[in-house]
């Protein structure tokens, strides 16, 4: 048997993961700082919920991971935390709204593997439920300014709306069939530019006439554009879309954030389910490709999905953990601490180094020590491997002076102090 990992999954070693936990608690406390609750959801879930027609659309259930339990039931898992939060709202009618939320879990995937994108990865979604204003939209994008400053990543915000991208294609006469179809190519222009959309559209049968007037508007610059549709918006759609970017554009600046976002005609976020706002996030310097954090409005899903007549207005963002991650590591910005913060090794003294080790826990120091006779040289070239700042040898004598020498394998200096200091000393030296 050939051990190996399936391909578009991977192991994370300790020192990697440690840097990858250290990334969520700093998500986290963002996260509840703006008021947002914890929710955690099932990566199993009934197929019929997943392939929902107001799920994720007739593209994402192509790379459903689908099986039958032992019942023969039809089973499937999720592939992203849209489709559960959905489902939770429908199971508890009496939530309140708006209803903030946070979910930090892997999703499943089953497309084509390639640098960024793998079967198995982790999102870090953030929603609010039941708010239809504008507002919401800003709040997420300011947190997101917040959360890329903390983690020392310079990134544009880039922001478009749905209904003023719809009633563009409207306006220059492409079919509403077409319209979704459409949209899907738009996507797509990062990824293989303006030419290899309109070699994908002509293939869907869209009129060349009405490319040109299609491109025409999106290659206009952005406020020029604007500028233009709210003279003449041409259709409802667009009014309101120029309506509700105008709107989002004054929050912008009233938060301070518009050095770093920027309007996008071209930016139409593919899946379906987006009713207004959608926004990507990209680094700078594009060091990483692809984007490192997205999000959007879908006033309608929620609604449809539980088909009880009700609609739940409802905007989130998403933010990728091993995106984000590596472009920590590229960046070489190490956000690690050491996982044990002193190092015990004992002669003859296990008993005592074992109250010791114990007391430091319960004082909230990590604490480890040595369990296996090494010698004393071999135990302190693997705490300096494993980068332990501290190190205490333990011997019968310390154990009869009552005192210790605390090594700082940094510097390789020794401090002497009593038995009962140890504790305050590392705390105070830690911190």
């Amino acid at each position: 048997m050939e051990l190996r990992n399936l391909k578009g999954t991977c192991d994370f070693m300790p020192s990697e993961q440690r840097m990858r936990n250290e990334i969520i608690r700093k998500l986290t406390d963002v996260f509840e700082s703006y008021g947002y609750e914890p929710l955690e959801t099932p990566i199993i879930s009934y197929y019929d919920i997943l392939a929902s027609k107001y799920a994720g659309g007739a593209e994402i259930l192509k790379e459903v991971y689908k099986f039958q339990d032992q019942g023969q039931r039809d089973i499937g898992l999720r592939y992203d935390l849209t489709v559960p939060l959905a489902r939770v709202i429908g199971m508890n009618p009496n939530i309140r709204l708006p209803f903030k939320r946070y979910e930090i879990g892997k999703v499943f995937r089953d497309g084509p593997v390639k640098t960024g994108r793998n079967r198995e990865f982790v999102q870090c979604d953030v929603d609010i439920v039941g708010v239809k204003s504008i507002m919401a939209e800003a709040e997420l994008m300011i947190m997101a300014n917040d959360i890329y400053k903390m983690l020392e990543l310079e990134v544009y915000i880039y922001f478009n709306n749905r209904k003023f991208l719809s009633g563009i294609i409207k306006a220059v006469g492409i079919p509403e069939d077409l319209e979704n179809s459409v949209i899907l190519s738009l996507d797509k222009i990062e990824k293989i530019g303006e030419d290899g959309v309109r070699a994908e559209l002509i293939e869907k049968c869209v009129e060349k006439q009405y490319i040109e007037k299609l491109f025409y508007f999106l290659n206009m610059e952005g406020e020029e554009l604007l500028k233009r549709l709210r003279f003449d918006p041409q259709n409802e759609l667009i009014r309101q879309g120029v309506q509700e970017l105008d709107e989002l554009w004054s929050y912008i600046k009233s938060a301070g954030i518009e050095d770093i976002c920027k309007f996008s005609p071209w930016l139409s976020r593919g899946l379906e389910i987006y009713t207004g706002t959608v926004f990507e996030i990209f680094l700078k310097d594009r060091s990483i490709a692809s984007s490192v954090g997205a999000g959007g409005r879908y006033d309608k899903i929620i609604g449809a999905f539980i088909n009880n007549g009700i609609e739940y207005p409802a905007v989130g963002i998403t933010f990728g953990l091993d995106v984000i991650y590596n472009a920590l590591l590229y960046k070489e910005i190490s956000m690690e601490k050491p996982p044990v913060q002193i190092y015990i090794v004992p002669i003859g003294t296990q008993p005592e180094a074992l109250n010791i080790i114990t007391l430091l826990r319960r004082h909230g120091i990590s604490a480890d020590m040595e369990m296996d006779k090494r010698k004393v040289r071999k135990s302190l070239e693997y705490a300096g491997k494993q980068q332990i700042p501290f190190v205490i040898v333990l011997g019968e004598d310390e154990i009869k002076a009552g005192k210790v020498r605390i090594r700082d394998m940094k510097s390789g200096s020794e401090t002497e102090i009593s038995m009962y200091e140890i504790a305050s000393y590392l705390k105070e030296k830690i911190e």
